[in-house]
């Protein structure tokens, strides 16, 4: 089954949630299944964890990536004319990677009128292990903010519930929860939930939502296993 349904999926998320995380994996795996598949780096907020970090080994597996800041390279809101390919290349399936936060979706207010024109996804990726994304209450608040300032509606939720190495079976199924409530409040398809490989046997039986499988490709030279 195809990953990509649209011409373009808009990915967006807390700070911390993994959006850029799952953006890798998703661009990575949606190539791998032969789908033509462009990454864009809208990050234009925070220019030290970006997916743009990890353009070799995505451009290794087919992937166009496109990244705003003078190619990653200056601290500075400068948007390529290459983003526009997403809007006219029909054959190829665009996904953009927003910064964190309301700030990081204001960017989409620059295309505003193209996106409207076409057929368009837009996730919400969800870490309820956030504390500002830990209830109910607090995560429907970050989901309108985000409409508000991006000036687009989601289409479907992303449950990335991780407390990185330490990510537990309970952590997630507590994500899926949250993310069926968010969901069913909001009328949206819980889509995926993501799971590490190492804890794929465990989570196959417990999870009511589709896994996508994840591996973690952003990490920081100091990290280690454990």
């Amino acid at each position: 089954m195809a990953l990509l349904k649209k011409q373009l999926t808009i990915i967006a998320g807390h700070y911390g949630s993994g959006k850029t995380e799952f953006s890798v994996n998703l661009a990575y795996s949606a190539a791998q299944q032969g789908q033509a598949t462009r990454l864009v780096d809208l990050d234009i907020v925070n220019p030290y964890f970006r997916s743009y970090e990890k353009h070799e080994l995505l451009e290794a597996a087919g992937v166009e990536v496109i990244v705003t800041s003078m190619h990653g390279t200056a601290d500075i809101p400068a948007l390529p004319p290459d983003v526009a390919k997403a809007f006219v290349d029909k054959d190829t399936y665009s996904i953009f990677d927003l910064g964190g936060d309301p700030e990081g979706v204001r960017v989409l207010g620059f295309y505003e009128p193209q996106i409207r024109a076409m057929d368009y996804d837009m996730w919400l990726v969800l870490n309820a292990r956030r504390p500002e994304t830990a209830t109910l209450e607090k995560a429907s608040a970050y989901c309108q903010a985000i409409e508000i300032m991006s000036k687009q509606k989601f289409t479907g939720i992303i449950n990335n519930t991780h407390m990185i190495n330490e990510t537990s079976p309970e952590d997630i199924l507590a994500g899926e929860e949250l993310a069926l409530e968010l969901a069913n409040k909001y009328g949206l398809p819980l889509l995926y939930t993501t799971v590490e490989e190492r804890l794929l046997d465990i989570m196959k039986d417990k999870l009511h939502s589709p896994i996508f499988p994840v591996q973690r490709y952003m990490r920081k030279p100091w990290e280690i296993d454990v």
